[in-house]
């Protein structure tokens, strides 16, 4: 064939219209079923492949409890929260509907429908986009369509749809609960014949470190890892706002919480910054329930104070601001 022959024979490559829901689980490395011979990646799931270049800096802004969700989805190995299903991307049929949001199902998996119809979401998944909340909405609204008794299967990421924000009553408090294990994994009456389920049920809480809500502040964890405990504290403070504030305690040497303890640091995450204390042995989460109420009222007066730092204060703030981390 010569070389005008191929050129018309790749000119004439047939190619069909697809209806969106066949695109759901083709891989992006895979043949495109529109039949154009390239890749998915490179031809319909190129917006999808962009997805996960879509960066969103804080998108869980404008959720009740964000901090505690940036927490859920960063730090805490098992916590269950509900939120209620509202708006006007919701069918008449759905709204209402309870969603269990999760911190991690077994094997990271995005969701499942359980046999009672009950929704479970992970937020500690394989995959993600620029957007948490939007992937959140993503495997919210596949669930909706998935039939009682099977894993929620979210097929490559999403560029568009709707975010975490746009399914739920927002104006309407949430309640966070921190568990010792992950139990919630299997729902009542569960046959385990075999003693499956029951031992990866122990291997999966012995993993899990020690952790405890307080409940004096918002989105305040204390957590022992190995022989070290810590306070772990997402803020909801703008970064340069609070190294500010934090400079500003920590120069008049009031940024330890208790005696013994130091301010180690903070990392960053989902747009926020979570300052992380280093507790003395010992140190249970009741030990630190009034302290951190106390300091967070010395934080919120050296978060209104506008006046230059001073030497000692912006040497201290060039110290916690090397020792930041970015949890992606």
């Amino acid at each position: 064939m010569g070389k005008k022959s191929r050129q018309r024979a790749k000119n004439t490559t047939t190619t069909v219209t697809l209806d969106p829901a066949d695109l759901v689980d083709v891989g992006p490395r895979e043949p495109c079923p529109c039949g154009s011979g390239k890749r998915f990646k490179q031809c319909h799931g190129k917006d999808r492949a962009q997805a996960a270049d879509t960066f969103v800096v804080r998108p869980f802004e404008g959720l009740p409890s964000e901090c505690d969700l940036i927490a859920f989805r960063e730090i805490v190995p098992s916590g269950t929260v509900q939120v209620e299903l509202a708006g006007q991307e919701i069918e008449a049929e759905h709204a209402g509907k309870v969603i269990n949001l999760v911190t991690l199902l077994p094997m990271a998996m995005p969701g499942v429908v359980r046999d009672d119809e009950t929704i479970w979401i992970g937020m500690q998944t394989h995959a993600s986009s620029g957007d948490p909340s939007r992937d959140l909405g993503h495997a919210i609204t596949t669930a909706l369509q998935t039939e009682p008794g099977h894993p929620v299967q979210v097929g490559d990421l999403m560029k568009d749809g709707p975010r975490l924000q746009d399914l739920i009553d927002t104006s309407k408090p949430i309640e966070i609960k921190v568990h010792e294990g992950f139990e919630y994994w299997v729902g009542e009456n569960v046959e385990d014949p075999t003693g499956e389920v029951a031992a990866g049920l122990e291997r999966a809480n012995a993993a899990a470190a020690p952790t405890v809500r307080l409940e004096s502040v918002e989105a305040a964890y204390w957590t022992q890892i190995g022989d070290r405990i810590y306070l772990r504290w997402v803020m909801p403070h703008t970064e340069d706002t609070l190294l500010d504030a934090l400079a500003r305690l920590h120069a008049a040497g009031g940024s330890a919480l208790i005696d013994g303890s130091r301010l180690i640091g903070s990392f960053r995450a989902l747009g926020v910054l979570a300052p992380v204390w280093e507790l003395p042995a010992g140190t249970e989460a009741t030990d630190v329930e009034k302290p951190a109420a106390d300091f967070a009222t010395a934080l919120e007066k050296a978060l209104a104070t506008d006046a230059p730092l001073s030497t000692e204060e912006r040497a201290a703030r060039a110290g916690l601001a090397s020792r930041q981390l970015t949890i992606r």
